[in-house]
């Protein structure tokens, strides 16, 4: 009889090194020169250069950190064997919360748990990471592989990412400086984004009866599988560009990534006391997949906007005097965006932001 081995317990170790060989190439691609890591390392080093970040220096610089995963939709990439656009999801997760405290995302780390080493697998999830970190400007600089057979099966897998970012402190975006007569302008989303796919696949699976290769005439005759795995927009380069653009003046007073809870909710975490946002319904155009979804599981409108962004996912409060311009250069950048709302004064017991 032979002893156990690693490969017996469902670890393979020279497929591990397959898989890991393929990783440096597209992390490279993402880095720049203040990527110190000698590859192979135990930790990644960044090189805090303040006079190269955002074309100017750094008087009083603060860290900025984020981490998030891509929940269910993973079952979705996993019973359709599409795992590259779910990398795109996972870095968008953080980075565009990130970019909510007026941060530059400066690099980004992932880890990986699987149920067996799969180097084509890896690699489709990482080439993902990589396409997003470099559209972001965000360096790749390393990550974990867990492989936990008795933890995951069949082809399951789990993801988090974590992101840093900088920005300058008398330049944070935090909210407080939102103020009564600033304007809500809402930024497109791609869709559903990372978030309520527990819903989103009891409505189209278990109620709908829909199997990933139907295809839905109503929206453009595309796979259910390709509506559902598109992936979260990143919002770096549009909103980089704004807050460059106005560097001596700010004139953005508050960033809200809007996930999971809903415009309501998200929006809600950065106003202060003093103030309420109203929002218009109507005021821009909701995408074809929400109410396709709502019809399928028969949901309720209060809740599609509890658990959904329903078409806008990041939203900028901005100074009434520049609106107009900031929603031009947005438009110039490719990213649709409206006018939602604006804000009012308010008591300490008024809701902070109304939807009507």
């Amino acid at each position: 009889m032979s002893g156990a081995t690693y490969s017996s317990a469902g670890v393979d170790l020279e497929l591990y090194r397959q898989g890991m060989a393929r990783l440096p190439a597209h992390m490279r691609r993402t880095q720049c020169p203040r990527v110190m890591s000698p590859e192979g390392g135990f930790a990644a080093l960044f090189q805090l250069d303040f006079k190269g970040l955002f074309s100017r220096g750094y008087d009083d610089p603060l860290l900025v950190s984020c981490t998030d995963g891509v929940g269910t939709k993973l079952k979705v990439a996993v019973a359709a064997g599409i795992h590259h656009t779910v990398g795109i999801d996972l870095v968008a997760m953080s980075v565009n919360d990130a970019l909510c405290t007026g941060a530059e995302p400066l690099f980004f780390l992932d880890y990986v748990a699987m149920s067996h080493d799969d180097p084509n697998l890896l690699e489709q999830i990482v080439r993902g990471i990589a396409d997003a970190c470099a559209e972001c400007e965000c360096a790749l600089v390393g990550g974990e592989t867990a492989i936990l057979p008795d933890m995951y099966h069949g082809g399951d897998y789990d993801l988090a990412g974590f992101c840093v970012g900088i920005v300058e402190k008398k330049r944070l975006v935090d909210g407080r400086q939102i103020q009564p007569g600033d304007v809500a302008i809402g930024i497109a989303s791609s869709g559903f984004h990372s978030n309520g796919y527990s819903l989103v696949r009891k409505a189209v699976f278990d109620l709908g009866g829909l199997a990933g290769g139907d295809r839905v005439a109503e929206l453009g005759g595309r796979t259910v599988t390709d509506l559902l795995l598109e992936p979260t927009r990143l919002y770096a380069r549009p909103v980089k560009a704004v807050l460059r653009h106005y560097r001596v003046k700010q004139v953005v007073h508050g960033i809200a990534h809007i996930t999971g809870g809903g415009l309501v909710e998200n929006l809600g975490r950065i106003v202060p006391p003093h103030v309420q946002v109203r929002l218009t319904r109507g005021s821009w155009t909701v995408p074809g997949v929400f109410p396709w979804v709502q019809r399928l599981g028969t949901i309720d409108a209060a809740e599609m906007e509890r658990v959904f962004n329903m078409g806008i996912g990041m939203v900028l409060v901005v100074s009434p005097h520049f609106a107009d311009s900031i929603g031009h250069q947005l438009a110039d950048l490719g990213f649709e965006n409206w006018k939602i709302g604006d804000v009012h004064a308010a008591g300490p017991a008024d809701e902070r932001v109304v939807l009507a």
